[in-house]
């Protein structure tokens, strides 16, 4: 088999996840809504990584994360690291801490819970250590990954 070589575009200004699990790029682009982003969006799929062996990855040009979206991250991918792009120079580079609750940003899979029929805004406790998400109205625990 032949070496090859990996070529992702730069980008100008914006935001490169990195260092994302195997699987959970797809998700992040689900739960971040970048499919509606308007400018270039860049997937990286199996990418060869010496920390991990393999890793995903995600460029987005002209968007910085809020601290809400890079709770999100750290949920699905706490070794991700994020990356503040600007003038295609690394400006600031940080691993995004595990929130203790998440609002309004999953939707609780339980067909019971209130936040499914009554307009109620979602609201997870989230256990750090387990990555465990528990809905503060069903009092259901799920992983991130049946989320």
């Amino acid at each position: 088999m032949s070496e090859s070589t990996l070529s992702v575009a730069a980008i100008e200004k914006g935001t490169v996840i990195d260092h994302i699990p195997v699987g959970q790029a797809m998700r992040l682009v689900l739960l971040l809504k970048l499919a509606d982003h308007a400018k270039p969006v860049t997937l990286g799929l199996n990418l060869p990584s010496r920390s991990m062996g393999f890793k995903d990855l995600i460029k987005v040009e002209g968007l910085t994360l809020s601290e809400e979206e890079a709770a999100l991250v750290a949920i699905f991918a706490p070794q991700a690291s994020i990356n503040v792009i600007d003038n295609f120079k690394l400006r600031k580079k940080f691993k995004a801490a595990v929130p203790s609750e998440v609002k309004n940003l999953l939707a609780c899979p339980s067909e019971k819970c209130i936040t499914r029929h009554e307009g109620v805004l979602t609201r997870f406790r989230v256990y750090p250590k387990t990555l465990k998400l528990e809905c503060i109205y069903c009092e259901r625990t799920y992983s991130q990954n049946s989320l």
